[in-house]
């Protein structure tokens, strides 16, 4: 197979005709199709051309790398709040309370008390913790397609393993796991910009079913405390030492959103890797030569397919962002996937290079919000596909992956492969 040719006209964009069309029709509200499959033209254009892009409906859309850098470390100007934004979106529903309640789209005191009780079971020593099970979950969805001669690269392995660490992380009864994908994939699906009624009652639905399983879940571990090291609800429920607590909304809330959180993004950067590296052979070659960089290969994964491509905050009083005035309560749209392509941090951009170093991308953000699960999804994307490629060297993709289609999460709902040890 061919290595994939760049779509863009030199290096890191468009030419400047094309990139000044992409600005004056761009609507993050109205994407065409082709966007989902792939936004990083739109992405350079932008960035070329009005990289602080004023939306139709006022808000901005910001595609520099330093921007984001800006944004992100400066949680005072720039608030994760969603209750203005989500309010008029979801009205007084599930998806309202769940949203404006987890820890992603919070400031403090509700996201550091919060982020404090997660990151506390979350320790180097508590991931290390995790890693045989971890092996032995992978190697047994190995197994089995080893045993059929194809795998679907999303449902049959992908799709199959956050659920499972992270059920164990909150030490969810296995028998009772099998509805935990479906509730995550639907609530987050209510996230992009613009959605049908359907989707939006899917949504509802999942978050009211997940909150009468949690009441259950919590009520049994109340009588029967686990180990506060390794288990997140615990921490969550008995709080911190010092007698902060969080209420009953609060603590049913974030378990869905340590779910979900965990869920979606890491099952795309299993995915999209496994793609991205049967689409160019020669990294995947080199991994299969040098294991060593299994590492750098899941930092290149996160940068070039940016499981969560955007995020969003909202100023708190009038500031300026990349040279442009923008008074208080202006929504922001910070694209991770188009920082993460700018050739001002990461040369030659558009190449998938599985080597490269240095590689300080932005798939988990950056400053306070900064994704309390990373090493957790790093190690899961190491043992993933490093044992993957390991054990079936010679996968091939069996047809075109199909791409979801989804602006802020960037995945894949179905991508077969044969595999041949």
């Amino acid at each position: 197979m061919a290595e994939p040719s760049k779509r863009n006209s030199g290096p890191g964009g468009p030419t400047a005709g094309r990139a000044a069309e992409v600005a004056a029709t761009f609507d993050p509200l109205n994407l065409p199709d082709s966007f989902y499959d792939d936004p990083f033209p739109t992405y350079h254009a932008l960035r070329r051309r009005d990289p602080v892009q004023r939306c139709p409906d006022g808000s901005y859309f910001l595609t520099r790398y330093d921007d984001l850098v800006a944004v992100y470390k400066d949680a005072k100007r720039f608030s994760s709040d969603k209750k203005k934004e989500f309010g008029p979106k979801y009205g007084a529903t599930p998806l309202y309370e769940h949203h404006t309640t987890s820890l992603v789209f919070n400031d403090p005191p509700l996201h550091t008390r919060v982020r404090r009780l997660i990151a506390g079971a979350l320790t180097p020593a508590a991931i290390a913790r995790m890693e045989p099970d971890l092996v032995r979950l992978v190697d047994g969805l190995l197994d089995r397609a080893a045993d059929e001669g194809r795998i679907d690269l999303i449902d049959g392995f992908a799709g199959a393993i956050p659920v499972e660490v992270i059920g164990n992380l909150l030490d969810v009864p296995h028998k009772e796991r099998g509805p935990l994908r479906g509730w995550s994939l639907a609530i987050l699906g209510a996230l992009e910009a613009t959605i049908s009624e359907e989707v939006m009652a899917r949504g509802n639905t999942a978050v009211t079913e997940f909150l009468d399983y949690l009441r259950g879940l919590v009520a049994a571990r109340r009588r029967k405390p686990g180990d506060p090291r390794s288990d997140v609800l615990t921490r969550l429920i008995q709080g911190e030492a010092d007698g902060a607590r969080l209420t009953e909304t609060e603590l049913l809330q974030n378990c869905i959103f340590i779910l979900n959180a965990g869920h979606e993004t890491t099952s795309n950067l299993i995915g999209n890797g496994l793609v991205a590296l049967a689409t160019w052979p020669k990294e995947r070659r080199r991994l299969i030569q040098d294991p060593g960089l299994v590492k750098t290969a899941v930092e290149e994964i996160l940068r070039f397919e940016s499981s969560n491509q955007l995020g969003n905050r909202i100023t708190t009083e009038a500031v300026e962002v990349g040279g442009i005035e923008m008074p208080r309560d202006t929504r922001i749209t910070l694209c991770i996937g188009a920082a993460n392509r700018d050739p001002a941090q990461f040369p030659d951009p558009d190449r998938f290079d599985i080597g490269r170093t240095p590689n300080r991308h932005l798939a988990f953000g950056a400053g306070p919000h900064i994704c309390a699960g990373l090493s957790l999804a790093r190690l899961e994307g190491q043992v993933a596909i490093g044992r993957f490629v390991a054990r079936f060297p010679r996968y091939e993709l069996a047809g075109t992956p199909q791409r979801a289609r989804r602006a802020r999460f960037r995945g894949f709902v179905s991508a077969p492969a044969v595999v041949a040890p």
